[in-house]
């Protein structure tokens, strides 16, 4: 049981999620994870993806986890942890090595890939991850999975995603001090677009717009692979600021007044609305029109996805992102924000629901744009649990074979 349990723990700027999942099917071709646990406490002690204050990063991530460890019924004991903010890193890196065997073993890839992965990093980073682009085969493009082919070069070009040691260790000891083992730390996005993006997006081209607490994350992916990644530190708290300033009330105020009354596109807003707004003894009962909160919301917000258009023109791939873009995090979840989106991009756009891969009786309780991080750790741990469970029955055919031959041979001989 405890081997098919898994954990996504997503640690933002004002919320930790965590996501626990029981893999389902027949390993190791599973395919979907159970939802089994879902809990979620308010956290400050991370800004833009770093650790600020351990002690009470610690305190969130275990209330979290406790209350889906609660649903789920059982303790967990390893977490994939999402990591995204300013200090990530990405970039694209070759590798080339000779093959001398008649056909290319799966030994040939990992030993290209190690090649291209021998990098010099930054002082303070480590990778994170190591993504093949393309392979080559004597110099022939557009190679997927040159395993079994017959070739003297291989190469291959991979997108390398590094991030700050010290953060990783921030992270690391507020999860460990929580009582849980960090069993990996994954890119934020590139978890997301497990549980919200589907292999068609991906191939055709698509933007993942993660619009979170304290920053906003873009991940590009074209003909099926991750291209682009890209951290912005302005999101959902900025907007709560600019409403308490504008509004004259406090930042929990702004908050509830966001998530209550808030529209992300002005002209959703219905004339002559008004809304309630808090206030203490001395300012007495106070009203303000809806269309005015509104502004606030869409001009922010409006500022953000042109950021985020402008990094996709830099990039190269405006007009060549088909399936469009995808919004995703808690701040996707402000009515109007798909319509806003689509006049900034001027391209199709959706909002990134949970729920690929998922059965069990919570997941209508996930399927949020603000759990597709969490969902997304535990979808991306559901297919490291396959990978090891094949890599294990590909080792153990293979002591078989070796066992039968040498059985064969005794027998032969004797």
């Amino acid at each position: 049981m405890r081997d098919r349990v898994v954990c996504g723990l997503d640690i933002g700027t004002t919320k930790t999620c965590a996501v626990v999942a029981e893999v389902a099917g027949d390993l190791p071709r599973a395919v979907e994870a159970r939802i089994v646990g879902v809990g979620r406490s308010r956290t400050s002690g991370v800004r833009r993806g770093v650790v600020r204050d351990i002690d009470e990063t610690m305190r969130s991530v275990a209330e979290a986890v406790a209350a889906a460890e609660r649903m789920a019924g059982f303790k967990v004991e390893g977490v994939y942890v999402g990591v995204a903010g300013e200090h990530v890193r990405a970039s694209t890196s070759p590798g080339v090595v000779n093959v001398t065997a008649p056909e290319i073993r799966e030994s040939d890839v990992a030993r290209v890939i190690e090649v291209a992965r021998a990098v010099v990093l930054p002082p303070d980073s480590e990778i994170l991850h190591t993504l093949p682009q393309e392979y080559l085969v004597d110099r022939q493009r557009g190679i997927s999975d040159p395993v079994g082919m017959t070739g003297t070069r291989l190469e291959v070009d991979v997108f390398i995603v590094t991030m700050s040691s010290s953060v990783a260790q921030n992270l690391r000891r507020s999860v460990e001090r929580a009582g849980y083992h960090v069993t990996g730390f994954v890119l934020e996005p590139l978890a997301a677009s497990y549980a919200t993006l589907s292999d068609d997006e991906k191939e055709l081209g698509v933007a993942l717009v993660e619009l979170g607490g304290g920053s906003t994350d873009l991940a590009i992916f074209h003909d099926e692979k991750f291209r682009h990644v890209g951290t912005f530190g302005f999101a959902g708290a900025h907007i709560t600021s600019d409403i308490a300033q504008g509004l004259s009330v406090t930042q929990a105020d702004a908050e509830r007044l966001k998530e209550r009354y808030g529209l992300a596109y002005e002209p959703l807003a219905t004339p002559g609305e008004m809304v309630e707004l808090p206030g203490t003894v001395g300012q007495g009962p106070r009203e303000v029109q809806r269309e005015l909160l509104a502004h606030i919301i869409h001009m922010r917000l409006e500022e953000i996805l042109s950021m985020v258009s402008r990094e996709i023109e830099r990039e190269g791939y405006a007009g060549r992102l088909a399936a469009g873009v995808v919004l995703t995090g808690g701040t996707a979840q402000l009515a109007g924000v798909v319509e806003l989106a689509r006049d900034v991009f001027a391209m199709p756009v959706r909002l990134g629901m949970p729920g690929r891969a998922l059965t069990g009786s919570l997941t209508d309780a996930v399927e949020q744009p603000r759990f597709s991080t969490a969902t997304g750790l535990a979808l991306y741990a559901m297919q490291e649990v396959a990978r090891g469970a094949a890599q294990a029955g590909a080792g153990a055919m293979s002591v078989d074979r070796a066992w039968g031959s040498v059985r064969r041979w005794l027998t032969d001989f004797f």
